[in-house]
């Protein structure tokens, strides 16, 4: 999830420290920090973590401590939000131009693509730094709109150079990015690659373009693959506020057994205790994601290991805005970090003016920290 938790200016908080702090005391085997970004002119939110060289590597060594409590992993979702920037505090530029409503976005210039072996060993750098931190792993982001998934998507990019047209030109950059980051902290740290089954747009990446990326992962020392779907767009349709019942992906992940010797993991709409140990015991995936069942309450696994909870009761909705749903659920991980009761979903409308009220304070000290 991306728990938007920093400080404003890159840095993770004691709230946020906290927060994953529960989840590990829990039991979960694995919290992904969402989003932890290497160039802070590219981040979704101005609630996003930055590990550079700048900064105060004190500040996650201490978050990086306590998530991993137990002996839980804890790893650093790297992305890059390419024309998903968030505007407030960046300028989105992405493989190809766009003009939607509510999303415009300039194409990386030929210059711009020439420096971008200077964007990926930024990104290398960012995982030797979580390394450094006490991170156990790092998970490269490629799915749900942001640039390395833009990239891939015949509908997002439209290059007509070595990063466009077919398929094994719009993965270069992703397989690139991987190699570096692999060189960078060395064949025993896990790196996970998160990445989109489906666009969920006509004319978006599709499933035979994803198994022959899933199929090129194995030569490239990638120890999981998160299957996700859907972007972030604005007006795109979003599985997660869908209300659907029961997990995405699982018949993508099915396809990419045979595609792949790399362990699967599947995140979306797993909800109980017998969602999730089906997915597993049927070798269908290796490993479960869970988000908003989590948000709701951090010590699932625990109480699912003992039998005293089948599955969470998720919030139901009248109508909400796009976007709503994602605000209540993100203001739910900032009272688990506080210690403090959850908002009440009845007062939806009030969430979310504080949730947007939080990220214009933020974006005010992002851009004093970083312009």
């Amino acid at each position: 999830m991306s728990d938007s938790f920093g400080d404003g200016a890159g840095h993770p908080t004691a709230a946020q420290a906290r927060l994953y702090e529960r989840w590990a005391e829990g039991g979960v085997g694995l919290s992904i920090v969402g989003e932890v970004q290497a160039l802070p002119a590219f981040a979704e939110k101005p609630g996003n973590l930055v590990l550079d060289r700048h900064a105060n590597l004190d500040r996650f060594r201490e978050v990086a401590r306590r998530g991993t409590a137990g002996g839980a992993h804890f790893w650093p979702q790297i992305g890059h939000a390419g024309a998903m920037a968030c505007p407030p505090t960046s300028t989105p530029k992405g493989p190809s131009a766009l003009d939607l409503p509510r999303l415009r976005a300039a194409a990386l210039t030929p210059g711009e693509i020439a420096a971008l072996p200077a964007q990926i060993a930024q990104i290398a750098q960012t995982a030797t730094l979580a390394r450094a931190a006490g991170f156990t792993g790092v998970q490269i982001y490629a799915a749900r709109g942001f640039l390395l998934s833009q990239f891939l998507s015949p509908l997002f990019n439209r290059r007509d150079d070595d990063y466009g047209g077919p398929i094994e030109n719009r993965m270069r950059l992703l397989l690139e990015v991987i190699h570096a980051v692999r060189a960078a902290i060395g064949p025993a740290m896990p790196i996970a690659i998160k990445i989109n089954a489906t666009d969920q747009f006509e004319g978006g990446l599709g499933e035979d373009d994803v198994l022959a990326v899933v199929a090129a992962l194995d030569s490239c020392a990638v120890d999981l693959i998160d299957i996700s779907g859907g972007t972030y767009f604005p007006g795109a349709k979003s599985a997660s506020d869908s209300g659907g019942k029961g997990p995405y992906y699982l018949e993508f992940a099915r396809r990419a057994q045979d595609a792949t010797r790399t362990p699967l993991m599947a995140t979306g709409g797993f909800k109980t205790l017998a969602q999730a140990s089906e997915a597993v015991a049927s070798g269908v995936v290796d490993v479960v994601g869970l988000a908003r069942a989590l948000a709701l309450e951090p010590a699932l696994p625990s109480l699912w290991r003992r039998g005293e909870r089948a599955e969470p009761a998720l919030p139901r909705f009248d109508a909400p805005p796009e976007g709503g749903v994602t605000a209540w659920f993100t203001m739910c991980l900032t009272a688990l970090g506080a210690d403090r009761p959850f908002p009440d979903p009845t007062t939806l409308d009030t969430v979310i003016a504080a949730y947007e009220a939080r990220d214009e304070r933020r974006a005010d000290i992002w851009r004093r920290t970083f312009e």
